[in-house]
């Protein structure tokens, strides 16, 4: 059981599985291009179904190295997930499985340290994106009920009512065709319309939207911080049994040169 320990634990092992990750996402894409699989389907399904037995190979050693603390870790609970979504009929009713399938990609996520690190900043920084959200949402009722009481009559399409409203501030706020196709046909019936969507804009996209950016930049700047403390707290603990070690060799020597 050590043996397969040292296996599921080591760098060669984990480079491996990154390997057939990617192979297998390339051959979910070519799976979508009718030309290749008339071609290469078969070997294309045949690679796919290799891998897939591959990392249950995989899953079940880990979980006959971590017992029931395999349930410890998130991410293997993730894999577990992702590897027992593609193990599902994917014929009749659950045929929409079919296209979970390329959820396997994202098992990089939990194979490679760096995307770790960054799935942990973002959960970290959750609480303070689900303020901002709430800042958000506050300021979306507000321009909503603004803009369906000041432009609805006009433009009942775009204003008529509190979602249509909301609905063309949300368009409005990521600045696609905001000006020629919504402000300015607005601005041509209210000239002073102007006074209202830009007040809009730099409250929510120049100003709410980048706060959730520092949000998230803080949250994974704590958590490479964490990591950090914890890489030196390793060493120094290294150090300290080395050092012992030193110590006791060195009185060893003492009491053998005294004996002398």
């Amino acid at each position: 059981m050590q043996r397969l320990r040292a296996i599921v634990e080591s760098e060669r092992f984990d480079r491996v599985i990154v390997t057939l990750i990617i192979i297998n996402a390339v051959s979910l894409g070519l799976e979508t291009v009718p030309s290749v699989m008339a071609d290469f389907g078969h070997l294309i399904v045949t690679v796919d179904r290799a891998i897939l037995a591959v990392f249950v190979v995989e899953l079940l050693s880990k979980f006959a190295v971590y017992r029931l603390s395999f349930f410890s870790s998130p991410w293997r609970i993730f894999d577990l997930i992702v590897v027992g979504i593609a193990l599902m009929p994917t014929t009749g009713a659950f045929a929409v499985l079919r296209a979970l399938r390329i959820m396997r990609v994202l098992r990089l996520v939990s194979v490679v340290p760096s995307l770790r690190r960054v799935i942990g900043g973002l959960l970290n920084a959750l609480p303070g994106m689900g303020s901002i959200m709430l800042l958000l949402g506050l300021f979306f009722y507000v321009f909503s009920v603004m803009a369906t009481k000041l432009f609805g009559g006009d433009f009942p399409e775009w204003f008529g009512t509190i979602p249509a409203s909301a609905y063309s501030l949300f368009q409005i706020m990521t600045l696609e065709s905001w000006s020629m196709g919504i402000v300015r046909p607005v601005m041509a019936a209210y000239p002073w319309a102007w006074a209202f969507f830009i007040p809009f804009i730099l409250c929510t996209t120049f100003t709410v939207l980048n706060l959730f950016i520092g949000v998230v930049v803080s949250a994974m700047q704590k958590e490479h911080d964490e990591e950090a403390a914890s890489d030196r707290a390793t060493l120094h603990d290294e150090q300290a049994i080395i050092l012992d070690e030193i110590r006791k060799l060195r009185d060893e020597i003492h009491a053998m040169n005294g004996r002398g």
